[in-house]
């Protein structure tokens, strides 16, 4: 691999605002690691799409990411890698990784370890319990990934539709949300879900009001996945097993961001998200690109 191999971006691309979540755990977790975002906000939300457009739209983000050299792609969507996530690996000759694996690898872990402290109920009885948009959620994708993973947990899902306009108009505290949040997790706890799956990456921004509705309603702490925190820590063993190239340990790391429409709109939202300034953001047009 020639050192610009090592030195290229990582891409990674979501609907919207939520993949920055993606971005900030990356960035926190590998420092010396540059990124191209792109932000496809002409056309969100994905969530509520047909299959065949959700693809559609995965190749042209991937296509623009793959032109502006990036090393690997991350795809930050849940929908996008429920539904075209193996379309893209077989289509594209770099690493793609998405967020549905990861974060199911670490709610079985979480499961695994719950039960271990929870010893008054069977492991055979415990569900893992997945928040995502509807097109998430009736893709089946998670339960296939934990699956693959263990026959031991069941998946149940609930699509949960109203947590991403609270999020973005920033009501991420208080009792609306808190209300909206039970109406979506009592379902998953009174099914036996012991773990809870932010199937989307809108979603971290509310963890700690998700594991508190949580907690009151099953009567004990229920572990709360990030998968854009899972989603890091696949690039990095990815990274570790050379599978992607890493750069070097003092190289300048720089964010590119790009947008599909209002890219004023989206800076004042994506702070957020992203835990720091964002600096320029660049709209682009995915037809012409």
């Amino acid at each position: 691999m020639t050192p610009r191999g090592h030195r290229a971006p990582l891409g990674v691309f979501d609907s919207g605002l939520g993949g920055l979540t993606v971005v900030r755990a990356l960035r926190a977790a590998f420092p010396a690691e540059s990124l191209i975002y792109l932000g496809d906000t002409a056309r969100v939300p994905y969530g509520t799409r047909s299959p065949e457009t959700i693809v559609r739209y995965a190749r042209a983000c991937a296509r623009v990411l793959v032109e502006r050299g990036v090393k690997a792609l991350v795809v930050a969507c849940n929908t996008v890698s429920a539904i075209a996530l193996e379309l893209l690996r077989a289509e594209l000759d770099l690493p793609v990784l998405g967020v549905v694996e990861p974060g199911a690898l670490s709610a079985v872990r979480a499961l695994e370890r719950w039960a271990a402290e929870q010893a008054a109920e069977s492991p055979k009885a415990l569900r893992i319990g997945v928040l995502g948009t509807a097109s998430t959620i009736a893709s089946g994708a998670y339960p296939r990934a934990v699956a693959r993973l263990s026959t031991r947990y069941e998946v149940v899902g609930q699509p949960a539709p109203l947590l991403v306009p609270l999020v973005e108009e920033g009501w991420t505290e208080g009792e609306v949300p808190r209300l909206v949040v039970r109406r979506y997790v009592e379902p998953l706890i009174d099914a036996g879900a012991r773990v809870v799956v932010l199937g989307c990456t809108h979603y971290p921004l509310l963890e700690s009001v998700i594991a508190e509705v949580a907690a009151d309603l099953a009567g004990a702490p229920v572990p709360v996945v990030d998968s854009a925190v899972a989603t890091a820590d696949a690039v990095g063993e990815a990274l570790r097993d050379e599978r992607i190239p890493a750069a070097p340990r003092m190289a300048g790391a720089q964010l590119e961001i790009y947008v599909t429409d209002r890219p004023q709109s989206f800076t004042g939202v994506a702070r957020r998200f992203l835990g720091a300034d964002l600096g320029k953001v660049e709209q682009i047009d995915l037809v012409s690109s």
